[in-house]
């Protein structure tokens, strides 16, 4: 089958969306699928074009016989609304001209968060007359009003009801929770050709590991316990909560938080840090994606967070099955809904409250002082992890991607509804 994918971000960048869609890719070009894929000159989310790349109108490469197609967009750093806009608009643009240009498909994809990059995965379907597969990474354009980025103002509907446009012109829509497909569902979208298709982990890639001395010793974290928070820091994942933590468990003097990853509120959440004397926060530049595994060994406790929104109870972060591959404990401080539910009944983790900086200093504290309990869950966690392989998502998506072209997208619901 031949797959065309849109996507803004992909490797070398180490967002959740370019990792998704490239050790899928792997999968299928290994399977015997030619898969292409459109993408931009890596940037995100600093906005400055990783070493090697050019913003050109057009640049191929092949990765894991991949076709990588690179097009000219208009770079902007991941913060703010006007420029982001601008930079989503421009890969829309330059994404379908290059779709437009490649050899006809059998089926062409897209995904969200970038929702622009959808509206230019339907239109080359339109006019190649091939069916399009919506996947559905984020509920965007309602995580941007969850965040305060943007209030509910025209533009913002206008933005909604192409959205619903988008899902009721794809012939399957893939969802990566059963909040997002409950939500369109609500919304009066046919929940028949709503597959779920739950994220997962590249087990080759990630598997527990000792300890990166090297590395631990570059970053002051020898003999430490870490607890390491790896990913964006964005708007979404409300970090600055982290901080408050961290000024609570000052009296643990083995214990570090640890932020690694790039991202709008970065720069702010560094200079918090720092006006409050916070010896106990280490931040991590981001890091090349060969480098992550190595990243996570620091850690003894993985954290992953979010804000404290309605909307983000139906969001499943990537960094819980990275957390489950490595065999890590994981501490969840995220609104009550999927992602609690997956690391509550494994029993790999902790979950509290979203933005309870009291609730996040005991867990840490529990944790740090309980070297048994940390154990249990790491070996629950390690257990879970095969129940959310990136072969076991591929596979999912492939069979989305296979019935659509085959004219029987509408049947993608009934057929794929996600583990667990």
């Amino acid at each position: 089958m031949k797959i065309l994918f849109l996507t803004e971000n992909f490797p070398p960048e180490t967002n959740a969306a370019a990792t998704r869609v490239f050790e899928r890719a792997c999968y299928w070009a290994k399977w015997g699928h030619d898969v292409t894929v459109i993408t931009c000159a890596p940037n995100f989310p600093g906005g400055r074009l990783f070493a090697g790349y050019e913003n050109r109108w057009r640049q191929t490469e092949e990765m894991a016989g991949i076709k990588v197609v690179r097009v000219k967009t208009y770079i902007a750093a991941n913060r703010g609304i006007a420029l982001r806009t601008l930079d989503f608009l421009s890969f829309m643009v330059t994404g379908f001209a290059a779709g437009i240009g490649q050899p006809r498909p059998d089926v062409v994809a897209a995904t969200s968060p970038q929702f622009f990059s959808a509206v230019a995965g339907w239109a080359v379907g339109a006019i190649r007359r091939v069916p399009f597969v919506f996947e559905l990474g984020d509920l965007w354009p309602a995580s941007i009003a969850a965040v305060g980025a943007m209030g509910r103002n025209p533009a913002l509907r206008a933005v909604e009801a192409l959205e619903l446009f988008l899902y009721r012109r794809s012939a399957a829509v893939a969802a990566l929770t059963r909040s997002f497909k409950d939500d369109l569902v609500s919304r009066g979208i046919k929940g028949d050709k709503i597959a779920v298709v739950i994220n997962g982990v590249d087990l080759p890639r990630y598997e527990p590991r000792v300890r990166d001395e090297a590395l631990a010793a570059e970053w002051g974290l020898s003999g430490k316990t870490v607890v390491g928070y790896v990913g964006t820091h964005g708007m979404a994942h409300a970090l600055s909560n982290v901080l408050d933590a961290a000024e609570r468990v000052r009296d643990l003097p083995n214990v570090r938080f640890v932020l690694v990853g790039g991202g709008a509120e970065r720069d702010a959440l560094i200079a918090d840090a720092a006006r409050r004397n916070l010896d106990n926060v280490v931040f991590i530049p981001p890091q090349p994606k060969e480098r992550m595994p190595a990243v996570w060994s620091l850690c003894d406790v993985a954290l992953v967070h979010l804000k404290d929104s309605s909307v983000f109870a139906g969001v499943i972060p990537s960094k819980i099955f990275e957390a489950m591959g490595m065999g890590l404990p994981v501490l969840l401080a995220a609104p009550a809904g999927e992602a609690s539910r997956i690391v509550t009944t494994s029993k790999a983790g902790l979950h509290v409250a979203a933005q309870d900086a009291d609730a996040l200093a005991n867990a840490v504290r529990n944790l740090s002082e309980n070297t048994d309990l940390r154990k249990s869950l790491a070996g629950n966690s390690l257990a879970a992890a095969p129940l959310y392989s990136r072969e076991r998502q591929a596979r999912e998506m492939i069979e989305v991607l296979e019935l659509a072209a085959s004219g029987k997208g509408g049947e993608a619901g009934l057929r794929i509804k996600g583990v667990g």
